[in-house]
Order: C-alpha cells, then sequence, then structure tokens
C-alpha cells in the first residue's frame, strides 16, 4: 500500500512538475486549491495507514513545484539574459532577508546559544524562506487577478461551508478517535498533551466551565486559524460584483465561527486600508460592521456555536492542570497573547544577535527545541535572525505594501495589511497557504 502510494505520487507529481514547468502560472493556482486541502488530505493519508517518510515526501508537493516554478523562471532570465521584472528596492530587501536568513543557517547553534537540531534548522529554513521564494515568483509570473479573486472567494466559501457542516454535524467524539490526533502527535510531532485527548487544543473554545465546550470552525485546515485567514483573504479579495454577494456570506460566517478574534479585527484592518487606496466610503462602513457582528458573534459564541463535552479523562487533567498553573490549559486569554509577545521582544533586545533558526515558533514546539519565542512572526524572526533579520523582514514587506498602496492596488494592498496584521500575534508567515499564495499575490501587484 505505502510503496504503491509513493509510485502513484511521483507519477503524478512528475506530471505536475511538467506542467508547471511550461506555465509557472500554474504553480499558483495549485497552491491556493492544494494547500488549502493539505492537512485534511494528510490526515486522511496517515489513516489509510500511509505514514512516517513515505507521508513526510508526498507532504513535499508544495515546495517541490515551488522549486520547479522558481527554476523555470531562473532559466529563462539566464537563457534571456535579462530579469523578467525591472528591480526595486523592495526586491533588494527580499533579498537581503533571505541572505541573513541561508547565513544564520550556517552559522553553528554553541556560536549563538541556540538548541536547536540539524533537522529544526532545515525546517526552519524552508519556513523562512518559502515566502521569498513565492514573493519572486509573483514578480516574475503575474496571474490573471480577475480569475484568481473569484477562485479565492470561492474556496473560502466551500471551506468554510464544509467548516459548518463538521462542526454541527460531526461530534468531536469521532474526531479523538478517527486517528487526527495520532498524525498531529506521531506525524507532525506537536506535543499536544491529553486536556483533549491530544487534539490541538484549538479545535475548542472553553467557555470557562467544567460542563461545556464550543467547537470551533476548523475546516479543511485543521486548524480554526488557517480556515479564518483564508476567509479574510476572500472577502478582502472578492470581486466588487453582486453575484460574489452568494460567496461573500458563508465566507463571512465562516470566518466568525473560527471564533478568532485577531482575523475579525484584520479583516476591518484590511478594509480601512481598501478604503484610504480607492478613496471610497463602503469600506468604512464595511469595517465598521465586521467589529460590531464579529464582537457581538464573539460574545454569543458559547450560546449559538456548536456544543462539545470534556471526557472524564480530559476534565481530570484539566483539573490537575490547573491546580498547577492557576486555570486549565485551553482557557482563552488575550493576556496570553500580550504576554507572549512582550516576551519575544524582551528576548530579542536582550540577545539581539539571535539564536539561529530553529529557536522559535512552530518549528521549535514540533521539534522539542527549548522555545525562545512564539506567537509574533516578527518577534520570532527576531530570535531566529537576530534585530538586523527582524529588521530586513518588516522593511520589506513594508516596502511591499507601500508599493501597492502607492499603485493603487486596492484589493492586494487591503489583503497583504491584514496579513501583516496578523502576523503580530500568530506565526502567519509560517502558515503555508499564506506564505505561498498571499506573498505571491502581493508581488504580482508590483508587475508593471
Amino acid at each position: 500500500m505505502t510503496s504503491l502510494a509513493l509510485v502513484v505520487y511521483a507519477v503524478a507529481l512528475a506530471c505536475t512538475a511538467v506542467v508547471v514547468w511550461r506555465r509557472p502560472v500554474v504553480a499558483l493556482y495549485l497552491f491556493v486549491v492544494g494547500l488549502a486541502l493539505h492537512n485534511a488530505v494528510a490526515d486522511a493519508l496517515y489513516g489509510a495507514g500511509i505514514r512516517g517518510h513515505t507521508l513526510t515526501a508526498i507532504q513535499a508537493w508544495k515546495d517541490v513545484l515551488l522549486l520547479v516554478a522558481f527554476a523555470t523562471v531562473g532559466f529563462a532570465a539566464l537563457r534571456d539574459r535579462r530579469l523578467p521584472f525591472r528591480p526595486l528596492v523592495v526586491d533588494g530587501l527580499a533579498l537581503a532577508f533571505a541572505a541573513i536568513v541561508v547565513v544564520y543557517a550556517l552559522i553553528p547553534q554553541d556560536v549563538l546559544g541556540g538548541h536547536a537540531t540539524h533537522k529544526a534548522t532545515a525546517y526552519a529554513l524552508r519556513h523562512d524562506l518559502a515566502g521569498v521564494g513565492a514573493y519572486f515568483l509573483g514578480r516574475a509570473v503575474a496571474p490573471r487577478l480577475g480569475n484568481v479573486r473569484w477562485l479565492v472567494l470561492g474556496l473560502a466559501a466551500a471551506v468554510a461551508a464544509w467548516g459548518l457542516v463538521d462542526a454541527y454535524a460531526i461530534h468531536l467524539d469521532w474526531w479523538r478517535h478517527n486517528g487526527t490526533a495520532d498524525y498531529f502527535t506521531k506525524q507532525l510531532g506537536y506535543p499536544y498533551g491529553p486536556g483533549l485527548s491530544h487534539l490541538p487544543e484549538n479545535f475548542v473554545y472553553n467557555n470557562g466551565n467544567e460542563q461545556e465546550l464550543t467547537r470551533r470552525l476548523v475546516s479543511t485546515f485543521l486548524s480554526p486559524l488557517g480556515a479564518a485567514y483564508l476567509c479574510v483573504v476572500g472577502l478582502l479579495l472578492a470581486p466588487r460584483r453582486r453575484a460574489a454577494l452568494v460567496l461573500v456570506v458563508p465566507a463571512a460566517a465562516g470566518l466568525f465561527w473560527t471564533h478568532t478574534r485577531a482575523a475579525v479585527l484584520a479583516l476591518a484592518v484590511g478594509l480601512i486600508v481598501l478604503a484610504a487606496v480607492c478613496r471610497c466610503v463602503w469600506p468604512l462602513a464595511a469595517a465598521a460592521a465586521t467589529l460590531v457582528v464579529g464582537l457581538a458573534v464573539v460574545s454569543a459564541y458559547p450560546h449559538i456555536g456548536p456544543r462539545a463535552h470534556f471526557t472524564p479523562r480530559e476534565l481530570a487533567y484539566q483539573r490537575a492542570n490547573a491546580r498547577r498553573i492557576g486555570h486549565t490549559s485551553l482557557e482563552p486569554s488575550e493576556e496570553s497573547h500580550l504576554s507572549a509577545l512582550r516576551d519575544g521582544i524582551r528576548t530579542v533586545f536582550h540577545h539581539p544577535q539571535g539564536y539561529g533558526l530553529g529557536n522559535a515558533g512552530e518549528v521549535a514546539f514540533r521539534e522539542h527545541v527549548p522555545l525562545e519565542a512564539g506567537e509574533s512572526n516578527y518577534t520570532e524572526l527576531g530570535v531566529e535572525t537576530g534585530l538586523v533579520g527582524a529588521f530586513l523582514f518588516v522593511a520589506w514587506n513594508v516596502a511591499l505594501l507601500a508599493a501597492l498602496i502607492s499603485r493603487r492596488e486596492g484589493a492586494l494592498a487591503a489583503m497583504f495589511a491584514a496579513v501583516l496584521f496578523v502576523a503580530i500575534q500568530t506565526d502567519a508567515y509560517g502558515i503555508p497557504w499564506l506564505a505561498y499564495c498571499a506573498w505571491w499575490l502581493a508581488a504580482s501587484g508590483l508587475r508593471e
């Protein structure tokens, strides 16, 4: 079964790579759809017995296609002896950030005081450079933005619709026992505890008592954050057509049912940027409505969201954990996000040279490396590549946003501003759908 799956995958990937080699823009459409389904498909394959290195190889499809598309553009540039775009300052900043990431990957960990393994360093290198690669592909290969906007909005609506069906129709016990917990803990290496039967704790919202939990929409991403950010991007890129309302409504519902406050705020920020760029009023009204409806849904969510309960074993663990640290591990707290952000900033300024790649964020968490910073992209990159690396990352992305605004690319500027906003408190750059798609699309707005 495993060998057959690997052969089928290799043939399919080879055929797809040939198509991407001939038309690199195809990779973007594959990323838009494929990365939204990536976790759900990988979880299903794990449940079917395809595991370990075989599944890891299958999950690398996105990296293979990114490299093929990048190689295609690079060979074309060498053949024609010219770049496919006119170099800008923002391109230099992206290259400078990529260069410092590579330098820090080569510096021995003990020199910087880090503890990352070679595997963690490799994962962090991929994490930090994927968005840069997608950016340069966007500079070289611009898609038909109208088609992409409809595709992303339609995908967001579909992901949201399935997520709502899952949240209300599929019991949490099914997720507890279908092998998803093993996929996260044994295949991906996340050390999730027994507080929710080794499932990711953000699958649910804890209402603050021992009686009830409220499911959060996770959909095909198996994550409320990934689903929420896709919905935000889809709504901000939505075509200004009446027909789009049919897709906007489920996408907006999906966003609110992820119970992700940062995503709701990001949508409002994006709409404000859209109003400023397009010099129109309706996005301001939409931003106000987003905040009002979003806060109302967040407040009412324990009463209107899909219900679930702790198992006796989970409840015993939660009680023991509460006695140890003063609250349950699932207790929602904006203070915890702010505390993590403050701690990360303090670490960056106290250790400005950085600890090296693999010492922060999801990579460190998965690889059981002492976590020097988490939550925020900016502090994570500061911990890995020092103040200089963090500065270059911020400068690159602020310059990209400014360039989109100056070119009056309203939808793309709004989308990218929202992504940069959520990166303040989460690893947005490390979510593959955003890294591969959002940075490609944002860069495509600089094409002349």
